[in-house]
């Protein structure tokens, strides 16, 4: 019975609602409904025809109110190649990206620009605020995170250092002992077990110990033939990686919200950087202790000793600067050797004119002097070749303190992040021509004069250890280090990849071999 009166009433309802209905004409659904769809589809001509774009500014197609962030998403995956393509694009080699979340961005891959942002008007072009604020836990205030006075006291004392022949000669001790005692025995080891290793890790191994020494006269000890678990490199890895994602995020309040409520990937880094800082500043107080003893202090050469013996920073600042230290030395070198290489492997006939004209007759025991590292022009041809196509650092970014004109013209607002993009860079056909993508070192010789005479280079046109007052500090060192370790390895051994499958490269903090980088081992035919 229940059920029949509630049917009942249901049914009436409905009756009443399509008699409702039944007295309005059908058009007046229809003609809202039109209506929309002709406002929607005008909004989007409207979109396409009037982009906030100005005139002669090159870029990707850019919207009222949402930017390139259309673009912008479906790219977000291959950055690299897509700002590479916009700037190949563009008459100036510079494009404007103007995104909803984003401070305005200028790329550039000219030349004349970058040399205005590094040297004529590097007082305009600090690394800024945002870039302090993405390193800032990590890095603090040492001297890559910082700018001005601070920068300028910092640079002072460490330029000093780094032009001393005694830091030159600790370098290469340090190398000589890594590597004759711990990386060459590894190879043998893999060689004689044909064993597949990663040689991107081996590097980075390396070049942490290598980095550590000089830095903290502290041998970390990551290269063993265990390859074992290192809490230290680990926490750095995990550090940079995370700083590196806060860089890359398209909004940055939501990282800064993780951070405030100590949760996720900003968990992970607080971690990584607490475990950094202690073990770091229980070396300092331990070579202070040291230090004391006035009969030691002929024997500390590295940089930690001497800049507590300066007596001009506190022991915060003498912390934040050896990291500093350590994240400039720890990737840019591993990096460099790794996609150097996976270029040799592709290049036979490049291998064996190096080995068989610059290398094969320099004694082993030789390799540590300083004058015959400097003469090997051509493996120095092959290292500027491999980090022109794959550079460590892939862009690098400052932020501008107040209006400012490009030479190309382009227009600059306070505020605004330029980037300069040696990725790029080393991609454009006007600056290296028709065989740009083409792994040729001999492009990096005088094409008339003395054979094997190495030419100079515009510092501007192949910025990968930046340039003007900024530029690296540890260039030749790092030029040292490179040709020791792979010289030492070419005279022995072949490397061949793993695998045949392209490797994909993975701009970080520095870039790297998404992945690693498989390979086998061999004896060389001269061995």
């Amino acid at each position: 019975m229940h059920i029949y009166v509630d049917s009942f009433h249901c049914f009436k309802k409905l009756k009443d609602m399509v008699t409702f209905f039944s007295l309005f004409p059908i058009y007046t659904f229809i003609l809202p409904f039109l209506c929309l769809t002709v406002i929607l589809y005008l909004s989007y001509v409207i979109v396409e025809q009037f982009q906030q774009r100005p005139k002669g500014v090159a870029g990707p197609p850019t919207y009222p109110i949402i930017g390139c962030l259309i673009p912008f998403y479906k790219n977000r995956y291959r950055l690299l190649d897509w700002y590479t393509h916009l700037l190949s694009k563009s008459s100036t080699q510079t494009i404007v990206i103007e995104r909803l979340g984003a401070r305005r961005t200028i790329v550039t891959a000219n030349p004349y620009n970058v040399e205005y942002m590094l040297k004529t008007n590097f007082d305009n072009f600090p690394k800024g605020k945002p870039f302090n604020e993405i390193l800032g836990d990590f890095l603090g205030n040492g001297i890559f995170n910082v700018d001005g006075e601070m920068w300028y006291k910092q640079r002072k004392m460490v330029s000093h250092e780094f032009t001393a022949r005694s830091l030159r000669d600790y370098v290469v001790n340090a190398l000589k002992e890594e590597v004759e005692s711990k990386l060459l025995p590894i190879l043998e080891l893999m060689e004689a077990e044909n064993r597949a290793f990663d040689l991107q890790d081996l590097f980075r191994r390396l070049g942490f110990d290598v980095v550590c020494k000089v830095s903290l006269g502290f041998d970390p000890c990551c290269i063993n033939e265990s390859l074992s678990f290192s809490p230290l490199l680990d926490a750095f890895e995990r550090a940079s990686q995370i700083c590196a994602e806060r860089g890359a995020a398209p909004i940055s309040f939501v990282w800064k919200v993780k951070r405030w409520l100590n949760i996720g990937s900003e968990k992970q880094l607080k971690l990584a950087i607490d475990q950094i800082h202690s073990s770091i500043d229980d070396i300092i107080r331990e070579r202070k202790i040291k230090i004391r003893d006035e009969s030691q202090q002929e024997t500390n050469k590295d940089l930690l000793s001497k800049m507590i013996l300066a007596e001009n920073f506190d022991e915060e600042e003498v912390r934040d600067m050896v990291i500093s230290f350590i994240m400039a030395g720890r990737d840019t070198t591993s990096a460099a050797m790794t996609w150097f290489f996976y270029l040799l492997s592709l290049h036979p006939e490049i291998e064996n004119e190096l080995v068989s004209k610059e290398l094969r007759f320099i004694e082993t025991e030789t390799l540590t002097k300083y004058e015959i590292l400097k003469d090997m022009n051509f493996l120095k041809s092959c290292l500027c070749e491999t980090m022109r196509l794959y550079p460590p650092v892939a862009w690098d970014s400052k932020h501008a303190i107040s209006d400012d004109i490009l030479p190309d013209g382009t227009r600059i607002k306070a505020g605004n992040r330029v980037t300069y993009f040696p990725y790029g860079m080393g991609r454009m056909e006007n600056l290296w021509g028709k065989d740009r993508f083409e792994f040729k070192p001999r492009r990096w010789m005088q094409e008339s004069g003395e054979e094997g005479t190495e030419q100079v280079s515009n510092l501007y046109k192949f910025p990968v250890f930046q340039a003007g007052p900024r530029v690296c500090l540890g260039k030749e060192l790092a030029f040292i280090q490179m040709k020791y370790v792979v010289a030492s390895i070419l005279k022995r051994f072949q490397i061949r990849p793993a695998c045949s499958d392209p490797p994909v490269f993975l701009p970080l903090l520095t870039a790297h071999m998404a992945g690693g980088f498989k390979v086998f081992v061999h004896k060389t035919k001269y061995n």
